[in-house]
């Protein structure tokens, strides 16, 4: 059965780099196999936790005054095993809701009108560089996937031809997968170290500005300079938002810092209440919406209805991210409570026991297999969360090296990342078109922040 659940995990691997060629949706893929592995998991569930948690389960018995039957062994595994799989997803998951829901309140009040205003221009380098600057900085306090389709459709709104969209389209992913690796709460494998406790925000910032900045300003200017000194652009009259909102441009800037000033707060709040980070997001949720309605309450006593001007790519997109997250985690859960991915732990320090063999090895995997995947496999390479720190410590640099090379390493053929699969089914773009005019350009600049990390471990 330890074999099944092991191929069921190769399957969704599978299933995820041919996505582009199968057309299963890796969410679907990601959901389907997390949940199949977790009923394998039960039907042999006696082998596995006598085998994984002898002293706990006999603990178990004790407390509860139960004798070792089949129905107190899924009773265990259910509440005591699969709930705190259950937990971790969620943790991240709601996150990613608060968040994209602040997306979405700022973006009906017309807080992000304003890009579009700082890209009027003709000047390619400055536009190349205002796009790919607004979503770096946009991806460090969003996900990375939100920031990409928010920015994507602005420069699709604004450049006709469609040559200079795919260019600067790779410019913009290559900018969100940076710095949403940059902070904590940018990507969902940084949110996953921060909330299992292996890092903390400053430390990891820190560690990774340099490398993420240089991963992300090489391919830039290598893109800089495959376009022309003009672009042909087409200005777009900001939208009429009589309708919808009718706040003033102090209201829009008031909210605009609420939402992404609430977002920088997070992780002081983590850091003093120790709570989970979904909280502060949901706290940061709260107080914005609060202040939407006091600026809104004319049209909302009304009964106007508000309306949305979110692309509804961006909103599928976020809803798959949070699913393939919650099935990712569960699949690899599953995994490893069999006791695969310690065994397979041991035998990498016993023939590897490099840090550097690992990342490099975690960021050529990302290149074909999605970014967020590859991080939580590489992980999870460990029995508990115990043990995991014991070898590796707080803020250890087997952590941030783990999570560049990831976030770097799905630049490369563009499909390693959510991001980059945004920018293929929005543009039609190939994968070796990608890789001959930037993906080799951003292997070049993945490797110059790894010497980067080297020097100043």
């Amino acid at each position: 059965m330890t074999l099944i659940i092991v191929a069921i995990l190769l399957l969704c691997y599978f299933l995820i780099v041919t996505e582009s060629v199968t057309n299963i949706n890796k969410a679907a893929a990601a959901i389907f196999c997390g949940t199949l592995g977790w009923v394998l998991y039960v039907c042999f569930g006696t082998h596995f936790v006598m085998s994984q948690h002898p002293m706990e389960y006999s603990d178990f018995l004790s407390e509860m005054a139960f004798t070792s039957t089949s129905s107190a062994v899924r009773n265990y595994i259910a509440h005591d095993i699969f709930l705190k799989y259950v937990g971790r997803a969620s943790e991240i998951v709601l996150f990613l809701l608060a968040t994209m829901t602040i997306v979405e309140v700022l973006s009906n009040n017309g807080c992000f009108d304003f890009l579009r205003q700082l890209l009027r221009t003709r000047r390619s380098g400055k536009m190349l560089w205002t796009l790919s600057g607004i979503t770096f900085v946009l991806s460090a306090n969003l996900d990375n996937l939100t920031s990409t389709v928010m920015m994507l459709t602005i420069m699709h709104e604004i450049i006709p031809n469609r040559r200079q969209r795919m260019l600067f389209g790779s410019a913009i992913v290559l900018a969100a997968n940076c710095g949403g690796a940059l902070t904590v709460i940018g990507d969902a494998a940084g949110l996953w170290l921060w909330n299992m406790g292996y890092v903390t925000a400053t430390s990891y910032s820190m560690a990774l500005a340099l490398p993420c900045l240089t991963a992300w300003a090489v391919p830039t200017w290598y893109i800089g300079r495959q376009l022309p000194e003009r672009v042909d652009t087409e200005w777009i009259t900001m939208p009429y938002r009589g309708d919808d909102t009718r706040l003033n441009t102090w209201q829009r800037l008031l909210m605009l810092v609420v939402g992404i000033g609430g977002l920088w707060f997070i992780p002081t709040f983590h850091s003093l209440t120790e709570l989970s980070p979904f909280l502060g997001a949901l706290c940061v949720l709260a107080v914005l919406w609060i202040v939407n309605e006091i600026f809104n309450h004319k049209l909302l006593r009304a009964g106007f209805l508000t309306r949305s001007s979110l692309p509804v790519v961006l909103k599928y997109g976020v809803i798959q991210m949070m699913l393939y997250v919650m099935g990712m985690m569960l699949i690899i859960g599953v995994v490893q409570e069999t006791g695969v991915l310690a065994w397979v732990t041991r035998m990498m320090r016993a023939y590897i026991h490099n840090i550097w063999v690992d990342g490099l090895m975690a960021g050529g995997l990302s290149t074909v297999l999605e970014n967020f995947a590859t991080a939580l496999t590489t992980f999870s390479l460990g029995s508990t969360q115990e043990a995991m720190l014991a070898d590796f410590g707080t803020n250890g640099l087997f952590w941030k090296l783990t999570a560049y090379a990831t976030a770097v390493g799905g630049n490369i053929l563009c499909f390693g990342s959510m991001s980059g699969l945004a920018l293929m089914k929005m543009e039609r773009l190939h994968i070796g078109w990608f890789f001959r005019h930037v993906g080799w350009m951003a292997l070049v600049g993945a490797l110059l922040g790894m010497v980067f990390f080297m020097l100043i471990k």
